[in-house]
This record gives structure tokens, C-alpha cells and sequence, in this order.
């Protein structure tokens, strides 16, 4: 069986780094906001070309507290992607704020530019990107309409670790950003972790303690704040495996790369790209209505799927309010949407044999 995601296989490689690290850390008898945490925050946002970076508890709570750290709530809207995770929108929903969402272009799945201005209101205070699929959103027009509104960009970059857009690491595209690092990221963890990068001083302090139940120094709580902090084992993990990121995202570019020059089943339309540099491929979806018939016929033949994601937020039992609401482009996305295996640690024989397999689909 091909694995769609083989995690054993991809953290083995890092096993004796992660040993001593972490019996570096059982020594040390001290396992939150310790030397681990400043040394990958630092990393990573050298990495990511920003000031600032944050590990928190997950991905969600980056969200989160970027939105509570700007103060958003209720009366305020922030737009969103229709076709994104739902977790994008539980957080603008957390804070008390009005999620307005916005069709993706059907090409890039990531938020359509072009469809944003018509949903801004006086009550607009943020445009939420969600780079998707470890594609890039392109941002020229977006970064215009924040400016001429006056509105602030945050980035959901959950599934983008590395991409670049016009030079310029993902993470770096607004005014804040926030990352998911759960076990199968790019870069990820071996349990949940999320992390906050920002060149905005005065957010970085505000989230730091509102991460820290609103602490800016112990037992003195200066916001009503959260539990939302990584600890020591996490970061670890995740400073062992940034220096080899670019390198694993290179591999899954040349994987992607073969399936679109050789997949060519005319009933399979191939995930597109306006810059290879752009996209990380942490999944690689193809589309087709076909779908449950392609996905059973793969496993049938040793190859596993996902579906990245078979229902849209505005259909979700946890919006019903929503559930009248239509946004045609999204729901043909997420109705047809199918995740090929990809990651570093897929073999060349493996990924013939996914080729070979959906062309031979009729």
C-alpha cells in the first residue's frame, strides 16, 4: 500500500537529532518557554524573513490571538476564503466577529482578488488569507485594497511553510501570520503546535501574553488571556526539522512536477500554479465528479487518498445559519477535490505507480 502520508517514515530520518534533544530537555527539568522555544522562535523567524515568531499551542490559537491581539470583535466582519478549513473561520467566530465569506479563484483554490472589494463594509477590519494547498495567495490587489481601506491582512499560512511569494517567505505577506504545525505539515510537530510571526512589535508583545493567560510577567495579567503556549519537546522537533524544510519542499515540487507532466487521464483536472516557487505542495488535489469512484478505485489498487475537504464550512451543522447561503465555486471545489499521496519521503517507484495507476482509470 502507498501511504498517502507515511509520518513514521518521514520523522525517522531526524530520530537521533530528536533523541538527544529530548534527553537534553528531560535533564534540564524544564519543559515550557525554555531555551527550545527562544531558539526555534528565533529560527523561524529568520527563517520567514520577520521580527517576531511565537510558538503557541496549534494552529487555531495562532488565529486566535492574532485577532484577539488587534482588538477585533463584535461588529467587526473579516473576510474570509468560503472553500478554507473551518478552523480559519472558528476564530474570527471565537472573537465575536462576523466572517464574510469570498469565493476562491477555481484555478488556484486560494481567495479570488478580484471578488473582495464588493464584500468591504465600514465594519470590514481584516482580509484573512488562506494560502491553501501550500499555494501562495497572490496578493498584489490585496495588498491595494488593504491600504486604500485601511484594513489589516492576516495570513493563515497552516499549510504553506517555505512558499514564496515575489521573494518573500509566506509568513511575511501581512501584518501578521499564523502557522500550523501539526504532525502532517510541511513542517511539522509529533503532537499539536502552532506558532504567530509579525513584524508588528506591539502585536508580538500583546499575543506573547495573551498566550500566557495574558501575562506580561508572572502573576501580573494585564489582559484576560489564554493557556496557549508550545512546549519545550515540540519546538525541539520542529528546530531539528527547519534546517532541512527548503530541501523536503524542493522534493515534493519535483514529485508534483511529475504528476502534472504525466498524468494524463482527460476524466483528472491537475492542480495549477502561477509560480513554482509559489507553492510547497503540501497536498497535491485533483479534481474530477467522479470522485468516490477514483478514491475507491485507488485504494483498490494500494494507493491511499484524502479529501481536503469534502464539506464546505457554509454547509457545516456548526453554521446553520449559513446553510441557505451559496457559493457555487466552493462547493464544486470541496465536491470534487482529491489528495494524491505527496511528501518528501515518497519513493520514484511510488510515484510512477500513482501515474501509471490513474492513467489507466476509465
Amino acid at each position: 500500500m502507498i501511504k498517502f502520508l507515511d509520518l513514521h517514515k518521514i520523522n525517522k530520518r531526524f530520530r537521533g537529532e530528536i533523541d538527544a534533544h529530548f534527553k537534553t530537555i528531560l535533564d534540564s527539568g524544564w519543559y515550557l518557554q525554555g531555551a527550545q522555544n527562544e531558539a526555534f522562535s528565533q529560527n523561524f523567524a529568520t527563517f520567514c524573513g520577520t521580527k517576531y515568531a511565537l510558538g503557541v499551542a496549534n494552529g487555531l490559537d495562532a488565529i486566535n490571538l492574532i485577532i484577539k491581539g488587534y482588538g477585533f470583535g463584535a461588529g467587526d466582519e473579516i473576510i474570509v476564503p468560503a472553500n478554507t478549513f473551518i478552523a480559519t473561520i472558528l476564530a474570527v467566530s471565537e472573537n465575536g466577529c462576523t466572517p464574510v465569506l469570498v469565493e476562491p479563484d477555481i484555478n488556484t483554490y486560494c481567495l479570488n482578488p478580484d471578488l473582495i472589494e464588493e464584500k468591504i463594509t465600514p465594519k470590514t477590519k481584516a482580509i484573512m488569507v488562506v494560502h491553501l494547498y501550500g499555494q501562495a495567495t497572490p496578493m498584489e490587489k490585496i495588498w491595494a485594497l488593504a491600504k486604500k481601506y485601511n484594513l489589516k491582512i492576516i495570513e493563515d499560512a497552516a499549510q504553506e511553510h517555505g512558499a514564496l511569494y515575489q521573494g518573500h517567505k509566506v509568513g511575511n505577506l501581512g501584518d501578521a501570520a499564523a502557522f500550523s504545525f501539526y504532525p502532517g505539515k510541511n513542517l511539522g510537530a509529533l503532537g499539536d503546535a502552532g506558532g504567530v510571526t509579525t513584524n508588528d512589535t506591539a502585536l508580538y508583545e500583546k499575543v506573547k501574553a495573551l498566550a500566557n493567560y495574558g501575562s506580561d510577567r508572572k502573576y501580573h495579567h494585564i489582559y484576560k488571556g489564554v493557556n496557549s503556549r508550545m512546549d519545550e519537546l515540540q519546538a525541539a522537533v520542529l528546530d531539528v526539522k527547519l534546517p532541512h524544510l527548503d530541501a523536503d519542499n524542493e522534493r515534493r515540487r519535483e514529485i508534483a512536477g511529475y504528476y502534472r507532466d504525466n498524468i494524463k487521464n482527460p476524466n483528472i483536472i491537475l492542480p495549477q500554479t502561477y509560480d513554482e516557487q509559489s507553492h510547497v505542495w503540501h497536498v497535491f488535489v485533483i479534481r474530477t465528479p467522479r470522485r468516490e469512484e477514483l478514491q475507491k478505485y485507488l485504494e483498490d489498487n494500494g494507493i491511499q487518498t484524502n479529501i481536503h475537504y469534502p464539506t464546505p464550512p457554509h454547509k457545516q451543522g456548526a453554521y446553520r445559519e449559513w446553510e441557505k447561503l451559496s457559493f457555487p465555486v466552493s462547493e464544486k471545489i470541496h465536491q470534487e477535490v482529491l489528495s494524491l499521496p505527496i511528501s518528501p519521503v515518497l519513493s520514484a517507484d511510488e510515484v510512477k505507480k500513482v501515474v501509471e495507476v490513474i492513467n489507466e482509470w476509465k
